[in-house]
């Protein structure tokens, strides 16, 4: 397997900005590495300075790595062009017979490759990288069938993924639906606090924090949250407050009200609040939560990050509440969904462990593979 240096394999797409004005989505990029759709407010805004990012082409954001210890880069696969910020990185590979795009895109998200370019951000403020210093790291380039062949299970793996997803989403929906018909024509009558015990969350001293399994699973917020269970990457030996398996785990800082299950007993930082039903009716209090979801939004203090909320407020949060009976007849008939729910989630955690082992071939010394 070859080593190259980055800035022979790419290069910085000049000349595209948005001059011609035109009306095309503006996409900014997720933890995920994925874009996603901007939240950035464009009122009054000079779109010509705006980026045109179009399919097989990069696009990435150096300004926040030495913060956030993760560069946010993706690359454009289902549309033929966008737009992107003018403090972007949008760059492009320079010759398809040497490397694959998606085979670099794999490459940008393994952990190994942020934390590589981390340590060679600047020492501003924010920790930005430059341009130079991305060209400069060497990757490992083996021969296009090995490349194919990554790609290839990387997409059967997340075909997989998107399955399991889609089932998950169609049964919390018919879930969700049904709570909301449970509880329509109803006024609140209750607080979130007369039908749940909640603790909120306290941090552990920072040198406490390890990622080799010393201690108790710790959360400290949302960022590992997934669509039902959190993925574990950090532990403690100074816990300070718990939550148990089967808890609902709820955001307090902004995004303030996602949520996500406890697979297990687990230390919880001040981002996060661990709630539990008072009767054992799991499934009812969850939708319960989803529904305040949209109500928690005013919170977020029009989408910054310094959205919380407190203690009190979360206690006394205005709620429908059913009686025991109702509660647990809704119980007897949504819990089997949560079940299926709970149990595609961790298969979808399981396939994504296999992608992480799978990255990992990238930088392996050979690149024989034999997942699929």
């Amino acid at each position: 397997m070859n080593r190259i240096k980055l800035g022979k394999l790419i290069r910085k797409v000049e000349g595209n900005k948005n001059k011609q004005l035109k009306d095309l989505p503006l996409l900014g990029i997720n933890i995920d590495k994925e874009f996603m759709p901007s939240v950035a407010n464009t009122i009054g805004t000079d779109m010509s300075n705006y980026q045109i990012v179009k399919r097989e082409q990069f696009a990435c954001n150096p300004m926040h790595l030495g913060r956030d210890e993760r560069m946010p880069t993706a690359l454009l696969l289902n549309q033929d062009e966008i737009l992107v910020s003018p403090a972007y990185f949008v760059f492009e590979v320079i010759d398809k017979n040497i490397i694959l795009p998606e085979y670099l895109m794999l490459y940008f998200k393994q952990p190994e490759t942020d934390r590589l370019l981390w340590f060679k951000t600047d020492s501003s403020v924010r920790g930005g990288l430059g341009w130079n210093e991305l060209c400069d790291i060497e990757i490992p380039v083996p021969d296009l069938q090995v490349q194919k062949d990554i790609i290839r299970q990387y997409n059967q793996i997340s075909d997989a993924i998107k399955v399991k997803e889609k089932l998950n989403n169609n049964l919390e929906q018919q879930a969700f639906s049904f709570y909301k018909l449970k509880i329509s024509n109803k006024d609140k009558n209750a607080v979130l606090s007369d039908i749940a015990n909640i603790t909120m969350g306290t941090s552990p001293e920072g040198e406490s924090y390890n990622d080799i399994g010393n201690g108790i699973i710790f959360y400290q917020g949302r960022s590992d949250f997934g669509f039902r269970l959190p993925t574990v990457r950090l532990y403690t030996t100074e816990p300070k407050k718990y939550a148990n398996k089967g808890d609902i785990l709820m955001s307090v800082r902004a995004p303030v009200g996602d949520i996500n299950i406890a697979k297990e007993k687990c230390s919880i930082g001040r981002g996060l609040a661990a709630i539990n039903s008072k009767i054992g009716c799991a499934s009812f209090l969850f939708y319960t939560m989803l529904e305040l979801k949209f109500e928690l939004n005013k919170f977020n203090d029009e989408g910054t990050v310094f959205g919380s909320i407190t203690k009190d407020d979360l206690f006394a949060l205005p709620i429908v509440s059913l009686t025991d009976d109702e509660q647990k007849e809704f119980e007897d008939k949504i819990a089997p969904m949560d079940k299926q729910i709970y149990t595609n989630e961790k298969e979808i955690l399981m396939l994504k462990n296999m992608q992480s082992l799978l990255l990992k071939k990238l930088t392996a010394k050979t690149a024989k593979l034999s997942f699929i």
